[in-house]
């Protein structure tokens, strides 16, 4: 008997559930399309950058750890994908995300609830009785004009955007990872440089002072002499702070407490025959066709999705317009006996009913209007900041395109420049020494070959930056 009373209540729910697929209709509102945005044909940039008929490839291409070679840096981004708390908590918003959809998705499916009762009791009367019963009702809001769907589609859509914004995530904290770290790289080579100078200064001091001690120098050489020193000397405390800091910065980018960062590959090495430098980042590639930007950047493909879940909520709106249709049916049964007398006396079996509604606006003071109107705004907003992205974006490449080529040849005319200072140096010695010259020109060279040194430095670094945030402008590792 149960089982009969299950069937039956299962016809029910599927009549009610086919009426329900032969009423839906099709979904109002404006599917979506990509719009077109006009694009440049080349990026903007070196002269070499623009042969785009050769670019087949491009730098973006290349994963992470194809791009940064220097194993210390790759095992300090490591541990960043996997501590970083920013990156934890776009992957808990994609989940979330994730659930969102499930709840919006399931407005579309019939809401079934069962009440299963059991009773059983003696009267005053002698009544025995044991009654079980089940009732159950189906209610479903048949999406003839496709607001739960158009809803779904939103919340789809939400969920790509919050996929892609992890990415953006991911790919501005390797970017972050990889500048810190060579900003450090930086700062020590700063500080090696500052220290040299400090050793080369005081033995010009205590070379000045000996001549002194011999009657042929001044005091004003020696006063002169400790100037470089002392600016050298200055500079350290500085260098140390700046490096402490950055270490922090790291850290913190790894989901650590500031501490200690172990020391990588250097930046560069100063040699008799001049400055050999690390090369722990490829030499530029190209960077590929325009076109693919727009599928590489994570932040365009997010923009993408936010204007793809606007669209849909238009539907949503204009189907509040429409008639609210709902089924619904119930469904019960009992079974058991009760006992009178000495006879059995049986339960009532089971009742259905089921029925049609329909909810029609008439009149809500403008709300439906002006729903519609604020998510035709929201839409047109979504459509500019896809606009904006897209723009920026080109803009974030042509910016790094240039950097790189300009900061290239920045620091081959610096390395240029410590060469021809550095002759001078020893040439002002030499003159001082021979006491055709007066300290002053040695003081002169000195500070000037310090300086050039410094601004070397940070011009490698410039270039490094300027390559690390081509790579982060194109989206890279997105394949």
């Amino acid at each position: 008997m149960r089982s009969r009373l299950l069937r039956k209540f299962r016809t029910k729910c599927s009549g009610i559930l086919s009426a329900a697929l032969l009423l839906s209709g099709c979904a109002v509102g404006p599917n979506y399309h990509r719009p077109a945005v006009p694009t440049p044909a080349v990026f903007h940039g070196p002269d070499e950058s623009q042969r785009a008929e050769t670019q087949t490839t491009s730098f973006a291409d290349l994963q992470w750890w194809q791009v940064f070679h220097d194993h210390q840096l790759q095992d300090l981004i490591q541990t960043a994908l996997k501590q970083n708390y920013d990156l934890q908590m776009a992957i808990e918003r994609v989940n979330a995300a994730r659930a969102q959809l499930g709840i919006t998705r399931s407005n579309q499916f019939p809401q079934v609830s069962l009440d299963p009762v059991f009773s059983g009791g003696k009267t005053d009367q002698s009544i025995k009785s044991n009654i079980f019963s089940l009732a159950g009702d189906v209610v479903f809001q048949v999406d003839i004009f496709g607001r739960y769907r158009r809803a779904t589609e939103a919340a789809r859509a939400q969920l790509l955007g919050t996929q892609d914004a992890q990415q953006t995530v991911v790919l501005t904290l390797v970017s972050d990872v990889a500048s810190d770290y060579f900003l450090l790289r930086d700062l020590d080579l700063q500080l090696e440089i500052t220290k040299a100078t400090v050793r080369t200064q005081e033995d010009s001091v205590k070379l000045t002072e000996l001549r002194l001690q011999h009657g042929v120098a001044t005091t004003l050489d020696v006063l002169q002499a400790r100037q470089v020193l002392d600016t050298a000397n200055a500079q350290i405390p500085d260098l140390e702070r700046q490096i402490g800091q950055t270490e922090d910065a790291i850290n913190i980018l790894l989901g650590k407490y500031p501490d200690n960062v172990p020391s990588g590959t250097p930046l560069g090495i100063e040699t008799g025959g001049g400055w050999k430098w690390s090369e722990t980042l490829p030499p530029q590639l190209p960077a590929g066709l325009p076109s693919e930007l727009l599928e590489r950047r994570p932040d365009i493909r997010e923009a993408e999705q936010n204007l793809v879940a606007a669209n849909a909520n238009i539907g949503v709106a204009k189907a509040m317009f429409f008639p609210q249709v709902s089924l619904l049916g119930s469904g019960g049964a009992a079974f058991g006996h009760s006992q009178f007398v000495g006879s059995n006396i049986p339960a009532p079996l089971g009742v259905g009913t089921y029925a049609a509604t329909a909810s029609q606006p008439i009149f809500e003071g403008g709300a439906l209007r002006n729903n519609l109107r604020y998510a035709k705004s929201q839409e047109r907003q979504a459509l500019i900041g896809y606009e904006q992205s897209i723009q920026h974006a080109f803009g974030d490449v042509s910016d790094s395109l240039i950097g790189y080529d300009k900061y290239h040849v920045v620091r081959e005319r610096q390395e240029q420049s410590v060469k021809d200072l550095q002759e001078s140096v020893n040439v002002s010695l030499m003159r001082y020494r021979g006491g055709t010259s007066n300290y002053l020109d040695v003081l002169d060279s000195q500070r000037s070959l310090f300086s050039v040194e410094l601004t070397l430095a940070q011009a490698r670094n410039n270039e490094y930056q300027s390559l690390v945030q081509l790579y982060k402008a194109l989206g890279g590792g997105w394949k």
